[in-house]
This record gives structure tokens, C-alpha cells and sequence, in this order.
């Protein structure tokens, strides 16, 4: 697979780069008012997130041009969350806790965003409440959730939209399905997971890294 390096990784890098680089704060504007249901599913799926105590999950990541690239994620309480890109793909994004750190192999480079200043704060950050920045859009299917998280005074943070299904035997009774990055720029940035297994066993040092920058430095 190593023409993923060549064809895939450049654009994925830039995708991921447009996904974090926007950050969503700690309080949006509050919904509008809705349906008593309406209410209900926003509690669940609040309920959801803060149900999980690790999970991992196979993913895929498609950028705005279609392109598709596969790995695992594992994902811890508090705040920790590791994408490992299948093989030929020399990109790694992990969370300590603190902050989220995009590590490229290819060209020896680190970026680090904090928590707080990604829209994945919205799903590890289990003390924000997701009903405070974040309104229920409509659906077609009444066993989907849609929850966009957006700030209208400050577009240049774009929109993240996390999607769930019901499910009996996930956290809460909803399994978080999918979500979509859109940056100010429109650029979309599409995260799919399936075989959700939750309650699995996961060491700290799941989330520590190699530093490419230097070859003798020990793992964060």
C-alpha cells in the first residue's frame, strides 16, 4: 500500500490539518426551543458521551475529494483518543488528555492543538455539555440523531455534526455513528465508525507517541 503515501496522504494531511484547526468553545449560543422528544434525544445523546469509558471502533476518514483512508480508534475517558492510519500511511493523531497532537512521519513533523480548541473537545471533554453549544437537527429516520455544534458569531470556527443510531447496548441507548468536520473554508472532513466495542481494556500507553523530530527520544 505504498502508493497511499503518494496519492492519499497529501490531501488527508491537509484535511485533517483544515478538521482541527478550527475550534469549537466551550458555550455556544443555546438552542432554539423544541419538542418536549426533541429535548430528550439532546439528554441522550449527552448521556451517550459521558457513558463511554473506552471504546475502540475501525474507522473511515474521507476528505472533501472523495478520498477514503481506514485505521482503528481508541478512545479513553478523560479526553484521550488515538487514530492509528493503516499501513503506508505515516500520519498518527493521539490525545493525552491535554492536548491533540498530529504526528507526520514522512516529514518529521509535530502539530498539537488543546482539547479545548478542537471539535473533538466536544466528544473527550466529558464536563462540557453539549446542550449548551449545540442544537438537534432534523432527520429522515427517527433512529437517527443529528447534533450540530456550531458558533454563528465566529463562522471561522466551522461546524462539527456528530450522528448517532439508536442502539440498546451502547452508552445511553445511542451509538455515535459518524461525524462531519466542515472548516471555514468548506472544506468537509468525514469520520465513519463501526465495530464499536466499549468497556475494552486500554493501557495509558496507548496515547503516547514516537517524536520524529528527534530519533533518541523516548515515547510521550
Amino acid at each position: 500500500m505504498k502508493h497511499l503515501r503518494h496519492i492519499t496522504v497529501t490531501p488527508l494531511r491537509a484535511a485533517m490539518a483544515g478538521a482541527l484547526a478550527f475550534t469549537a468553545p466551550a458555550a455556544l449560543l443555546a438552542p432554539s426551543a423544541s419538542v418536549e422528544a426533541a429535548e430528550g434525544d439532546l439528554d441522550r445523546a449527552v448521556a451517550a458521551l459521558r457513558g463511554i469509558s473506552t471504546m475502540k471502533a475501525a474507522f473511515t476518514q474521507t476528505d472533501r475529494k472523495g478520498q477514503t483512508i481506514a485505521g482503528e480508534m481508541t478512545l479513553k475517558r478523560p479526553g484521550k483518543i488515538r487514530f492509528e492510519y493503516e499501513e503506508g500511511v505515516p500520519l498518527l493523531l493521539v490525545s493525552n488528555g491535554k492536548s491533540l497532537t498530529l504526528i507526520d512521519y514522512e516529514v518529521n513533523q509535530v502539530q498539537r492543538w488543546p482539547i479545548k480548541n478542537s471539535p473533538l473537545g466536544a466528544l473527550l471533554d466529558p464536563q462540557r455539555d453539549v446542550k449548551r453549544y449545540g442544537k438537534l437537527m432534523p432527520t429522515s429516520n427517527p433512529d437517527v440523531i443529528s447534533v450540530e455544534v456550531r458558533d454563528p458569531k465566529k463562522p471561522e470556527f466551522g461546524v462539527i455534526t456528530l450522528i448517532f443510531i439508536r442502539k440498546a447496548g451502547a452508552p445511553g441507548g445511542l451509538e455515535l455513528a459518524s461525524w462531519v468536520a466542515l472548516d471555514s473554508q468548506n472544506h468537509r472532513t468525514t469520520v465513519r465508525l463501526r465495530n464499536h466495542r466499549y468497556g475494552v481494556a486500554v493501557s495509558n500507553s496507548a496515547f503516547r507517541y514516537r517524536d520524529p523530530r528527534r530519533s533518541s527520544r523516548r515515547p510521550r
